[in-house]
């Protein structure tokens, strides 16, 4: 079943603007040490900061939050699997959030899809309930 829907538009050239103003202060507020990472190992820097951004944003309005209601940035953090899907990673009041949402019984799975066309960055996040089953009897 699916608990929460969120999407998020985000502008490179103002995620750009931003890095270059605040510089760290900007990148450590919002993204963890693995995002920066990522994102400073890639050519497109403030490309992959922006979607990391929209991701974030994504998740707390599938959450049913929004950024407003406690949630850290921090809170939530996109990685990436060995075949570069990304993965979204909730800790703090974000995992506390997703565990009143979720069901008795159920896991929670929280999908992430993320592109970008610059000047555009572009994230969707969707957490589903699976109902949690018992191995082979």
């Amino acid at each position: 079943m699916i608990l929460g829907v969120g999407t998020d538009l985000a502008n490179i050239e103002r995620i750009a603007a931003t890095l270059e103003r605040f510089g760290d202060r900007f990148r450590n507020r919002v993204f963890t040490e693995i995002e920066q990472a990522k994102a400073e190992r890639r050519r497109d820097v403030a490309g992959t900061y922006a979607k990391r951004w929209a991701a974030k944003e994504a998740c707390s309005k599938a959450l049913g939050t929004g950024l407003r209601m406690g949630i850290a940035w921090k809170d939530m953090a996109v990685s990436n699997l060995p075949t570069g899907q990304p993965v979204m990673h909730v800790t703090g009041w974000a995992a506390e959030r997703l565990a009143e949402m979720t069901p008795p019984g159920h896991d929670a799975i929280i999908h992430v899809s993320l592109t970008d066309d610059h000047p555009w960055a572009q994230a969707f996040v969707v957490i589903e309930a699976r109902p949690v089953t018992s191995g082979p009897a």
